[in-house]
């Protein structure tokens, strides 16, 4: 296959990003492959469970992306992708990153760690026969990397949500489905309602920023797709070049089938019928000391976002 087309889905975490990405893997010619940002970890380290129930190493679709991309996967040292990683892939490197010349040491290890993810794209592509690849990484420091090779070429669907029911959900805990016995993460990560308005402000001043640098961007709310999901995730699919019949109903239920995605939330593990509906429990489970300080914390561009 000649070339494919990225599609890299930002945003903070519990933001409702994994219904979309499952939808835009439901269009014919789209591969949604889940959170890859994470892949060099618990899938080549921890030998995590894929979407479709196996684990990575066993995976047909997977074992053929390696032999594709790097001639198997043990051809590839994690640890080098990891340290890679480590290197450029932080929040604290965003505002080098969102340079157009990063400083030659950092540029040099941007090309190795972003040619990995070529490498990995193109793999995809080729093995799922799928011009669009779909990317659920939401980590605005990898856009900001990919950038610096895809430029213009790269879509963005940038996915914001109320922060205080982010807050609110990311106090929650949650038992991780796909960790193994020896995963060092067995449950979801939890942060407190300060930080999580820290994150939130600080993912989407990067994705804005790379719309401003020419990115094509798209931006979701999530609030606007639960309360009309078939009207909404109709933009969504023309955004990534989809003018066909939608998976998802007027009444906004749809069917989901069983994907190769390497991380993410558990609800990439869901296949069969399912309906779109907001979840509004943080209006009443959210304490209002917490509601205060994440309101106070992102006033400025909760705004700006029509919240």
């Amino acid at each position: 296959m000649d070339g494919f087309q990225l599609v890299f889905v930002g945003g903070i975490g519990r933001s409702g990003s994994t219904l979309i990405e499952r939808l835009l893997g439901e269009l014919p010619g789209v591969c949604s492959v889940g959170e890859v940002v994470h892949m060099w970890r618990r899938s080549l380290v921890d030998d995590e469970l894929c979407g479709c129930g196996a684990p990575f190493g066993d995976c047909e679709f997977w074992r053929r992306v390696g032999a594709a991309a790097f001639g198997g996967w043990d051809r590839l040292d994690p640890g080098d992708a990891l340290g890679l990683r480590a290197s450029v892939d932080r929040t604290r490197y965003v505002p080098a990153l969102l340079r157009h010349d990063p400083p030659q040491a950092l540029a040099a290890a941007l090309r190795r760690y972003t040619a990995l993810y070529d490498q990995l794209y193109t793999a995809i592509a080729q093995v799922s026969g799928c011009r669009t690849v779909v990317d659920a990484s939401k980590h605005a420091s990898l856009a900001a990397c990919l950038w610096h090779r895809y430029g213009r070429r790269m879509r963005v669907l940038h996915v914001v949500r109320d922060p205080r029911a982010v807050a609110h959900s990311w106090t929650k805990r949650m038992r991780r489905p796909d960790a193994t016995a020896t995963s060092p993460e067995q449950e979801m990560a939890r942060y407190s309602p300060g930080r999580t308005a820290v994150q939130w402000m600080a993912q989407n001043a990067v994705l804005a920023s790379l719309a401003r640098r020419g990115v094509p961007t798209r931006r979701v709310r999530y609030e606007d797709f639960a309360a009309a999901p078939a009207r909404e995730f109709a933009g969504i699919a023309e955004f990534v070049g989809h003018d066909g019949v939608l998976p998802i109903g007027a009444d906004g239920t749809a069917s989901l089938s069983r994907t190769h995605t390497v991380s993410g939330n558990p609800m990439r593990f869901t296949t069969g019928p399912v309906t779109v509906r907001e979840d509004a429990s943080w209006r009443g489970g959210l304490a209002l000391r917490h509601r205060m300080v994440v309101s106070a914390l992102t006033a400025p561009a909760r705004r700006r976002y029509g919240y």
